[in-house]
């Protein structure tokens, strides 16, 4: 019987073994669920082949076993235990209650899966800045923001919308208050309105998940601007110094509260109304005159510039020129005028229209284009006066040296010899040459140089100079040679040869003069013969020779100076000497001969010594004249 037991027993073993040996297994395991603020949740939970404890973890914290999870009043468990079924409900749902779930047999050490329980917070009204009148400045680039606070999970959307239309254009903006918690969240819109805009109604919409229809927030535009203005003028075109009214209209919101008047930028004192009163001259058409109204939002500015029909105005003068002979001179002029005036180019002196425009090219000078050239601006099609300015043109070449009118001189007399020269650039010397010299400036025996400057240059051709060599004392071959005056500069040098020219007396003068030192010497023959003859007592006589000198000098500046000349013999035979003092010729400044007395009114006459040898009763008399007196 025992050995019938045995088999018998370990075949129930068996099958209780193989019965109990089912393990435990999740027929349902909690899964991630999203859940309203404030709605319930349920975590599922079904175990099979497990009858033993069962507990939830709430990131990783256990709830506890019992079922209704005592320190947990939102939270319980539900469901027939004995079929292995233990759900997990949570209500209301609350921000804290999002977190991991986790289903235990702790028995069997059995674990679910991980669930996570998102709770959704749906967004509050959003707040628009400025609401609910919102004021912008027309044409002002602005912008508007709209603004969500609170808790709402996930982050809403802001949207923007006018008349049920999505607008674009918004910046979205996130604020964080700390890790993982979002403080804020902004939108901004940026536009710029127009007096369209005013009274405008725009939406700012706060959507998520939460809240898929969202909640609005709406605001009304309330537009102000500045000034609109429009300037007029009338008349538009006007003639210089005819009256012009400028007037300035404007509308604004707010009202318009001041007007400003300028003129070039420059205020016009004591313009303060819509309107302003000017007479018109040429500085209106670039000096453009405008208004601006203010009012509390801002300011607007316009202007206008009048059609002001003026003449010709100089703006820019030709400059004189001076350049090397062979090479272009260019000259230029700037005229102004309303309308535009023809400006041409003409020689002084000359009515050949040289060229049209602002410039003047004269091509490869010579001396002979030397002169002033005029830039003359003629009437306009108004009517207006013209103008006309001029600028010289200086030809830089060797000097030309021109020899001038000189006086004819007398010999032994003074002589001057003249020459002009025109030199750009000045000469840097003006030489006086002849058969044994030559003479810069200052003296040499005989000769001195004089240069000064001409009284009037030659147009175009340099400044002048007169350059003057004075002779004194004149000889004979002062007057068969020739005087050459030179010039030179660093382009070349020019000359010129002079000659002097003789003056000889008048024959009338020449004889009278002949006649009275014929006469004189008689007389003083005369004389001395009587007075041998009553000392001595004598029937002949002789005369000791005696030098008598009569000397004329002369000068060029009218003074006269004596001195005498000798001749051989002893101062005891000497005989009556006779000094006389004068001028021969005087040359006004016209270059007229005025003939003067040739003994200059006077002789002196000195008493004759007694002859020496006591046989002698005349005494013989020698009388030596130069000059005039000389005769053949």
């Amino acid at each position: 019987t025992l050995r019938m037991l045995v088999p018998a027993l370990l075949v129930l073993l068996f099958c209780l073994r193989g019965c109990a040996g089912l393990s435990p297994y999740f027929l349902q395991q909690p899964e991630d669920l999203v859940v309203l603020l404030g709605d319930e949740a349920r975590l599922p939970c079904t175990l099979g082949a497990y009858w033993g404890l069962v507990q939830w973890t709430k990131d990783g914290l256990a709830l506890g076993g019992e079922r209704d999870l005592p320190g947990w009043s939102r939270y319980w468990i539900s469901g027939n235990a004995a079929s292995g079924q233990h759900d997990l409900h949570i209500r209301p749902v609350e921000i804290e209650d999002q977190a991991s779930y986790e289903c235990q047999a702790t028995q069997a050490g059995l674990r679910s899966r991980r669930a996570q329980l998102h709770v959704l917070v749906p967004p509050e009204a959003p707040q628009v800045l400025g609401g609910p009148f919102v004021s912008l400045v027309a044409g002002v680039p602005a912008n508007v923001t709209c603004r969500s606070r609170g808790d709402a999970r996930p982050t809403p959307d802001l949207l923007w919308f006018r008349d049920g239309v999505r607008l674009d254009g918004a910046t979205f903006r996130q604020t964080l208050l700390k890790e993982g918690t979002t403080g804020s969240v902004e939108s901004i819109l940026s536009l710029t309105p127009s007096s369209h805009d005013d009274g405008a109604i725009l939406v700012c919409r706060a959507r998520s998940q939460a809240l898929p229809a969202g909640k609005d927030t709406a605001i009304t535009l309330s537009l102000q601007y500045p000034p609109v203005v429009t300037l007029s003028a009338e008349p538009q075109t006007v003639q210089e110094g005819e009256k012009v009214t400028f007037l300035c209209q404007a509308t604004a919101q707010p009202p318009v509260t001041g007007y400003r008047w300028a003129k070039g930028g420059s205020s016009v004192l004591g313009a303060r109304g819509p309107m302003l009163e000017v007479v018109a001259d040429a500085s209106f058409l670039t000096a453009p005159v405008s208004c601006e109204v203010s009012n509390a939002v801002g300011s607007a500015n316009r202007s206008t510039a009048l059609d002001v029909r003026f003449g010709p105005i100089l703006q820019a003068k030709p400059k004189p020129l001076s350049v090397d002979v062979g090479e272009d001179a260019s000259f230029s002029c700037v005229w102004r005028g309303n309308p535009l005036p023809r400006v041409t180019w003409t020689r002084r002196g000359d009515a050949q229209v040289l060229a049209s425009g602002p410039t003047l090219r004269l091509l490869a000078v010579g001396p002979e284009d030397a002169g002033d050239y005029v830039c003359r601006a003629g009437p306009g099609l108004s009517g207006l006066r013209g103008g006309a300015a001029e600028a010289r043109l200086t030809v830089n070449a060797a000097p030309v040296v021109t020899a001038l009118h000189s006086a004819p001189a007398f010999l032994r007399g003074p002589a001057r010899l003249q020459c002009l020269v025109f030199a750009s650039p000045a000469p840097e010397a003006v030489v006086w040459s002849w058969d044994e010299g030559f003479l810069t400036a200052g003296s040499r025996g005989r000769f001195l140089v004089e240069t000064f400057p001409a009284p009037e240059g030659r147009g175009g051709q340099g400044p002048g100079l007169i350059s003057v060599l004075h002779i004194s004392g004149t000889q004979e071959s002062d007057f068969s040679r020739g005087f050459n005056c030179t010039a030179r500069n660093r382009l070349g040098e020019g000359g010129t040869q002079v000659r002097l020219g003789r003056r000889d007396l008048l024959p009338a003068v020449r004889i009278v003069a002949g006649v009275a030192a014929v006469a004189m010497t008689l007389l003083m023959a005369v004389t001395g013969v009587a007075l041998c003859c009553w000392r001595h007592g004598k029937a002949s006589a002789s005369f000791s020779k005696q030098k008598n000198l009569v000397r004329i000098l002369g000068s060029s500046n009218g003074s006269s100076s004596r001195g005498p000349e000798e001749e051989t013999g002893s101062s005891k035979d000497q005989g009556p000497i006779v000094h006389t003092d004068h001028s021969d010729l005087a040359l006004d400044e016209e270059g007229a001969l005025e003939t003067k007395d040739p003994t200059n009114g006077y002789y002196k006459v000195r008493g004759v010594s007694p002859p020496t040898s006591p046989d002698s009763c005349v005494t013989s008399l020698q009388l030596k004249s130069p000059g005039i007196f000389n005769f053949p």
